[in-house]
């Protein structure tokens, strides 16, 4: 009965002493995980799902997507892709036992949770976000022990098939010069192709229609392609002759401009090309391998820093000052997680926009104790 705690004992002494990196060294470190609070409601079959469309990503190896099937600074700790991936699979299979049995969920116990994964904590590097602090309040208030959280959300949008003057602007699929071609085909031929010659203002301004280059896929209003842009999925209904048809768009590839974070999203000059998909898409190096993902429990964060499908407990006070905690994968990015250790983007559901969403949200805290949760040995 002794084993698991002293292998746990164990660990820890041996994460402790392994050579770090900086960033390792400084913001992550092995912890033992305290029983107080409780894990918020959720299902587990979705965070199920979640894992396994993870886990299949992870599968395809590192020589596929080197930016994102790594252990991250992690492999300076023992951690492998091996592990993080028997971490995903013990979710779902957890989730399926207690489904036979009828029970609740064994990972809304925090015993459980306990007894079954090595813990490393995640504090913000809080220098490297002084370098945006003028622009977000939020990071001029960054706590030395809690992390970021933002919420980003599926954007809702009424479409139009055809332009009109409430929804003027496209998304566009790839343009048609490189629909037959693979990314790194289309990598290596920049300079001739279409998606690499336009800003995003340049396009907004009729740059692919005058020459039928790329085919508008539904029209938006201005804010609501902003968003969408922002976003990276939307969720448009399309008045057609027989109803209203339900479609959801997410993002394909862009036109290779950096995102700037000191800039509005209106200014930005990233333009991102849209595909038709069946749900709501995360990561993915390109549109044909991109991974299903839920809300509430998918984050987005710093792929090349943390590396893809790390499970998290993410851990807050309410108002009455009980703790809280949010299981979430890692199964997301953007272009404001690029050199980003201190902040993630939870996945918060379906709004039209920010006052629906601040309504649903407000209660939550911007600031979050993280916690990376890996399958003992």
């Amino acid at each position: 009965m002794f084993k698991p705690l002293l292998t746990s004992m164990m660990l820890c002494i041996f994460l402790l002493s392994l050579p770090f990196n900086a960033a390792a060294k400084d913001f992550f470190k092995a912890e033992k995980l305290s029983d107080e609070g409780n894990v918020l409601p959720f299902s587990p079959d979705v965070l199920c799902q979640v894992a396994s469309n993870t886990a299949d990503y992870l599968s395809l190896g590192s020589s596929y997507d080197p930016h994102a099937n790594h252990a991250g600074v992690f492999k300076k700790m023992g951690i492998s892709v091996y592990r993080v991936k028997k971490t995903l699979d013990f979710i779902c299979q957890t989730s399926i036992e207690d489904s036979k049995a009828g029970r609740r969920s064994r990972l809304h116990d925090m015993a459980f949770l306990q007894q079954h994964f090595d813990i490393i904590r995640w504090v913000p590097d809080r220098q490297q976000a002084k370098q945006f602090e003028q622009q977000k309040t939020l990071l001029k208030n960054l706590p030395e022990d809690q992390i970021l959280l933002t919420k980003y959300y599926i954007k809702k949008a009424i479409g139009s098939a055809v332009p009109t003057t409430e929804r003027p602007f496209a998304l566009y699929a790839l343009p048609y010069d490189e629909t037959k071609l693979s990314l790194e085909q289309a990598e290596n031929n920049k300079d001739q192709l279409t998606r690499f010659k336009f800003s995003k203002q340049e396009i907004l301004a009729g740059a692919l229609d005058k020459n039928n280059l790329a085919k508008p896929l539904v029209y938006l209003s201005r804010q609501d392609l902003e968003d969408s842009l922002m976003q990276g999925t939307v969720r448009v209904d399309i008045p057609t002759d027989t109803g209203m048809r339900k479609a959801f768009f997410n993002v394909h590839r862009n036109n290779d401009h950096s995102y700037d974070r000191n800039l509005k999203k209106e200014q930005q000059k990233r333009y991102w090309y849209f595909k038709e998909t069946n749900g709501v898409m995360g990561y993915g190096k390109d549109a044909n391998h991109k991974i299903l993902i839920k809300p509430q429990v998918t984050v987005a964060g710093d792929m090349a820093l943390l590396g893809l499908g790390k499970l998290m407990l993410l851990s807050h006070k309410n108002s009455q000052g009980m703790k809280k905690h949010r299981l979430v994968i890692l199964a997301d990015t953007g272009g404001a997680f690029e050199n980003n250790a201190y902040q993630l983007d939870l996945l918060s559901g379906y709004y039209h926009g920010w006052s629906d969403y601040h309504k649903a949200w407000k209660h939550v805290p911007d600031y979050t104790e993280a916690r990376i949760l890996i399958l003992k040995q």
